[in-house]
C-alpha cells in the first residue's frame, strides 16, 4: 500500500492524502487552506483514481473536492449530512471569493449527484480495496476511515474527538490492528478544560452578564459549535432569549433531518425551538435590544453577522463577546483575545465590552491524543499530521521515544510504502 501526502502535513488546512493499492487508488479529503487568497492540495488526475471519500464538511477537508468534477464523475464516499453540510460550506465559499476558482456551482452540483453513501461501520468495496467508515466525534457525520488493501490496515482518524459533548458521542476507537495510522496533532502540545467545567462556567458567565440588562456574543462556526452552545445553555435550563443567526441556521435546519447522527436528539430539538431564528435586519435589531444571548457566525469575527453585532455590543462596557472556537492568528477574533480591538469594516475600533475566550474544542487534546495511539493494535507506522507551529514533529518524537513507534511528520509530497 502506498500512502501520498498532497496536503496538511506540517500545518492545518488543505487536507489531502491519496491511499493507492497495486490495482486502485483514492483521495481521503481534499480541502483549501483559507488565507487571504486559498491554497490547495497537490493535483492528482481525475482520470486515475476510482473514487473520493469525505470525512467531515469543513472547508480545509472538503473545500477543494468540486475540482475532481469538472470532466470526470468519480465517486463521493460520504454519509448524506456530511455531504449536505459540505454543499453549504463549499457554497458560501464560492460565493465569497472575490478571486479565481477553479471550479463554479456546476461541478459542486455533479459532487452531490454522485454521492456513495455510507453508513457508520459500513464495508464497502473500491476495486481491491475495502473501506469502512467510523464516527470521529468532531461534527455531526463526521468519520475516520480505515482502508484495507494487499494485506496491509490503514487509519485516518480525520479530525476526531474521543471525548462526548452535549452534541455528539466520541469518537469510535474499536480500530482492530493498524499497520499505519495518519493522525491529526492540532492540539498535540495542550489539553482542554474538562467539558463539564467548561460548560458550568459558559452557563454562569453569560448569566451573569444577562441578568444586568448586558447581552452576549458568541461568534459561533457555523457546523457543530453552534448547535452545540445552543444544547449546552438548553441543558442547563438557560432561562434568557437566546438568538440563531448566519449559517448557523441553515447547518441546523439540515442537522434537524439526521438527528440520528447526535448524542441526545430530543435535547438538540428543545434547544433548537428555544432559540430565536434571525430572518432578517428587523430581527437583528431587536437581539441587539433584549437581553440575552446571541449565537452567530463567522467564530472568528472574519465577517458574518458576528461582525455586525460586535460593532454596536462592543460599544458598552455591559455587554460581553465569548469566544468559543479556535483564533487563527491575523484573524479579528485573535485580535481581539490578544489586543482588545477588533477590525471591523476594516476600522480598528477598541472593544470596551468584557472579552474572554471558552477552549470549545471539538479535537481531541494532548492526553487523548497521545491514549489513542496506546490503544491502537498492531505497532503501526504513524503519520503525524494536521498540525501547526511544530505540533507534527513534536507529537511524532513522543510517539518515537514514549511508545517506540516508526512515527514520522511528513512534508507535503512525501510518498511512503506500508
Amino acid at each position: 500500500m502506498q500512502i501520498e501526502f498532497l496536503g496538511g502535513a506540517r500545518e492545518v488546512g488543505r487536507l489531502g492524502i491519496s491511499v493507492k493499492s497495486s490495482k486502485s487508488q483514492v483521495i481521503i479529503d481534499y480541502g483549501v487552506m483559507l488565507d487571504n487568497e486559498p491554497g490547495f492540495p497537490m493535483h492528482v488526475p481525475p482520470k486515475d483514481i476510482d473514487g473520493l471519500i469525505l470525512t467531515h464538511s469543513h472547508l480545509d477537508h472538503s473545500g477543494a473536492l468540486p475540482i475532481f468534477y469538472i470532466n470526470d464523475k468519480k465517486p463521493l464516499y460520504t454519509n448524506k449530512l456530511n455531504l449536505e453540510l459540505s454543499q453549504l460550506l463549499i457554497q458560501d465559499f464560492i460565493r465569497l471569493s472575490s478571486y479565481y476558482l477553479p471550479f463554479e456551482y456546476l461541478e459542486l452540483k455533479t459532487m452531490m449527484r454522485n454521492n456513495k453513501h455510507l453508513e457508520f461501520n459500513q464495508e464497502q468495496t473500491i476495486g481491491d480495496m475495502k473501506i469502512t467508515l467510523v464516527n470521529a466525534g468532531h461534527t455531526p457525520g463526521s468519520v475516520s476511515v480505515i482502508i484495507e488493501a494487499d494485506g496491509k490496515r490503514f487509519l485516518y482518524t480525520g479530525d476526531f474527538n474521543t471525548e462526548e459533548s452535549m452534541l455528539l458521542d466520541g469518537a469510535t476507537m474499536d480500530y482492530g490492528d493498524i499497520d499505519a495510522v495518519a493522525i491529526e496533532s492540532t492540539y498535540a502540545d495542550s489539553d482542554h478544560t474538562e467539558r463539564k467545567k467548561l460548560e458550568h462556567q459558559f452557563v454562569e458567565a453569560c448569566n451573569a452578564v444577562v441578568e444586568v440588562g448586558g447581552t452576549v456574543l458568541v461568534p459561533a462556526f457555523g457546523v457543530g459549535r453552534s448547535q452545540e452552545i445552543a444544547c449546552v445553555l438548553a441543558a442547563n435550563h438557560f432561562e434568557h432569549s437566546i438568538t440563531l443567526d448566519g449559517m448557523a441556521r441553515e447547518a441546523s435546519r439540515i442537522i434537524m433531518n439526521y438527528k440520528e447522527f447526535l448524542k441526545d436528539p430530543k435535547l438538540f430539538m428543545n434547544a433548537m425551538h428555544s432559540c430565536d431564528w434571525v430572518e432578517g435586519w428587523r430581527d437583528r435589531r431587536k437581539a441587539l435590544k433584549n437581553p440575552g444571548v446571541i449565537i452567530s457566525t463567522a467564530g472568528m469575527l472574519k465577517g458574518g453577522p458576528a461582525a455586525f453585532y460586535l460593532s454596536k455590543l462592543g460599544k458598552k462596557s455591559i455587554n460581553a463577546v465569548y469566544l468559543i472556537s479556535y483564533q487563527i492568528p491575523g484573524t479579528p477574533g485573535r485580535e481581539l483575545m490578544e489586543k482588545g480591538v477588533c477590525t471591523i469594516d476594516g476600522k480598528v475600533k477598541k472593544i470596551k465590552s468584557a472579552y474572554r475566550h471558552f477552549d470549545f474544542s471539538s479535537h481531541c487534546g494532548a492526553s487523548q491524543l497521545k491514549e489513542a495511539l496506546v490503544k491502537l493494535g498492531g505497532k503501526p507506522k504513524a503519520f503525524m499530521i494536521h498540525g501547526a507551529e511544530g505540533n507534527c514533529e513534536r507529537f511524532a518524537d513522543w510517539a518515537k521515544t514514549e511508545l517506540d513507534l516508526d512515527a514520522v511528520a511528513p512534508r507535503t509530497g512525501e510518498v511512503y510504502q506500508i
